[in-house]
């Protein structure tokens, strides 16, 4: 009922707006189609790759990696770096939490640093391609940066924000205390060679393509269209691979990008300010409306320092378990899973984690690119 209630609210804002400025409406749309067009093939790509146990084979194998608690962390952590640079931070949240939460149990450990990681990870290691987090593409929108450009740019905030984001987890990690082992240690195998051959695809895409949105979308609507065929993927399958919260979201963010059209302030404010402002802003606006519509309300003027705008708007929601989508989805099957879980505790990790990860990231983009 919630999640209802919110649809329809958000849809009759955003249809308010339409109605006083239909022009600026129809210049949101189209700004904020393309990047969910492509979380949702993305989305579909990786029920695919979790149907032929790609994720799963992939943990089960970190979880038998020899070494103490920190080579465990550090094993998995870099796996949910992986996932999200190449199918999106969101897909990440959903496939790997569950899979972090059951390797720390199976070797014993202090489950905190893997619970946290699995989003902390996500939101940090989502700053490498265009596809790695929608906010990248709401910001960037009709820039057509290729996936190879924006990783030249990118690659080394994002190495600096993932090992900071790491290095905090692995000091939470040595504190906590041992617990008994819940879970043997079994190795698991593919199911098939499809979700491989799709993520491989997909990742493909997303580095060659400047507007991958229409391919990778159709990539993951054919292979969940043949999936029937094989009857191993079906309709209520393919509605969870499409949380109704991209929905909401999308009316929340043509609604928020209608507005900044047509009042401008919001987005001026953005659009000239400097590398350090423009970070602070973009965190600011992700923990104050969520980082999808802080993108759109941001990002509709011409942006002086985009790139330091998208570190705020990335980094920004390991404040807030609202900051974005990722957090709330890794929220939801944290507790379905058993987990410790809190807002305080979130906050306060990420009060550690946000200034240290935004400031060395933006420290890094200014050395490395000085006409970000």
């Amino acid at each position: 009922m919630l999640r209802a209630a919110l649809m329809v609210g958000v849809a009759g804002a955003a249809a308010g707006l339409i109605g006083f400025g239909p022009h600026a409406a129809a210049a949101a749309v189209q700004q904020a189609w393309p990047p969910f067009a492509l979380v949702s093939g993305l989305l579909l790509i990786g029920k695919l790759a979790a149907d032929d146990n790609v994720f799963a084979a992939a943990g089960s194998r970190i979880a038998t990696v020899r070494g103490g608690p920190p080579v465990l962390l550090a094993a998995s952590l870099g796996l949910v770096a992986v996932v999200t640079a190449i199918l999106n931070l969101d897909t990440a949240v959903v496939f790997l939490t569950p899979l972090l939460i059951q390797s720390a149990r199976a070797r014993g450990v202090d489950e905190r640093a893997f619970v946290y990681g699995a989003v902390f990870m996500s939101n940090s290691a989502s700053l490498l391609l265009p596809g790695s987090n929608l906010t990248n593409l709401l910001v960037l929108d009709g820039a057509r940066v290729s996936g190879l450009d924006f990783a030249r740019v990118m690659v080394a905030p994002w190495l600096v924000a993932i090992m900071v984001t790491w290095l905090v987890l692995w000091i939470v990690q040595r504190r906590g205390l041992p617990v008994s082992s819940t879970n043997g240690r079994v190795t698991l195998r593919l199911h098939g060679r499809a979700g491989l051959a799709a993520v491989s695809g997909a990742a493909v895409l997303m580095v060659v393509l400047p507007d991958p949105a229409v391919p990778v979308l159709l990539l993951g609507a054919g292979v969940t269209a043949w999936r029937p065929f094989q009857g191993r993927f079906g309709s209520a399958s393919l509605l969870r691979a499409t949380p109704t919260a991209l929905v909401s979201l999308f009316a929340l963010a043509v609604g928020c990008g209608t507005l900044a059209r047509l009042w401008a302030a919001p987005a001026m404010l953005a659009a000239t300010a400097g590398r350090l402002e423009a970070a602070l802003v973009g965190a600011v606006g992700a923990v104050a409306i969520n980082n999808l519509p802080a993108a759109s309300l941001l990002s509709a003027q011409p942006l002086a320092h985009p790139f330091f705008l998208l570190l705020g708007l990335n980094l920004g929601p390991n404040l807030a378990v609202t900051g974005a989508l990722s957090a709330v989805l890794w929220w939801r099957l944290a507790r379905q899973n058993d987990a410790k879980v809190s807002m305080w505790a979130y906050t306060r990790l990420g009060l550690v984690v946000v200034p240290l990860s935004l400031a060395a990231a933006a420290t890094t983009l200014a050395l490395v690119h000085p006409a970000a």
